[in-house]
């Protein structure tokens, strides 16, 4: 087990090392950020497929009655988050956000599929690396965007990511598979995300 204080050992950098060419990557997270993907996009390249779970219902039409949904704001932030969170504003005028979600969708069409928790029922945030000898598991990772890989500052005071390997990191693969395939608690909106990218 290792602890990432996310300011001077951060997961990021961990990332950096233990992907390799081949690995599988799973995530539950409440939102993705192309920024992300910018900081690792070697290794991401380089994985056989990432799968991604959003933890709460996001890119799904509302069912909810039309003077609800005016109050319903959360959604559209996570859904917004992709193209850059309120703490990846610094990224957002570097003005490469164009060419970053060009590559960031290309990438997704071949190796990325998204889906997204209908029921509204918790699960654990976590980002899992697939290896050939090991499966190492990242928790919590509430979002996927740079302030949780440690690249820039959030609003949080502390920031403290727990690295598990096997035979732990394997109970929670496990875990995220059923999930996976449980088709009444997650909708496929790969299509939707990248649209939107």
């Amino acid at each position: 087990m290792e602890i990432f204080n996310n300011t001077t050992k951060t997961v990021g950098d961990d990332l950096k090392a233990i992907v390799q060419s081949g690995n599988r990557i799973s995530i539950a997270a409440a939102c993705f950020s192309i920024y992300a993907y910018q900081e690792l996009r070697e290794q991401l390249e380089s994985c056989e497929e990432l799968r991604f779970i959003f933890t709460s219902p996001t890119f799904i039409a509302e069912k909810t009655k039309s003077e609800r949904r005016e109050f319903y704001i959360p959604r559209l932030g996570r859904e917004r988050s992709l193209y850059g969170t309120e703490f990846e504003v610094r990224l957002r005028n570097e003005l490469k956000q164009k060419a970053v979600a060009k590559e960031c969708a290309d990438w997704m069409r071949r190796k990325v599929r998204f889906k997204s928790n209908t029921p509204r029922e918790g699960m654990n945030n976590l980002l899992l690396v697939d290896g050939v000898e090991d499966t190492y598991t990242y928790m919590p990772m509430n979002t996927f965007t740079t302030v949780d890989l440690g690249c820039e500052r959030g609003n949080n005071l502390t920031n403290m990511v727990t690295r598990l390997e096997n035979p732990a990191s394997a109970e929670f693969l496990r875990m995220f598979d059923s999930i996976w395939n449980d088709e009444e608690k997650l909708t496929d909106v790969t299509e939707d995300v990248i649209e939107m990218i």
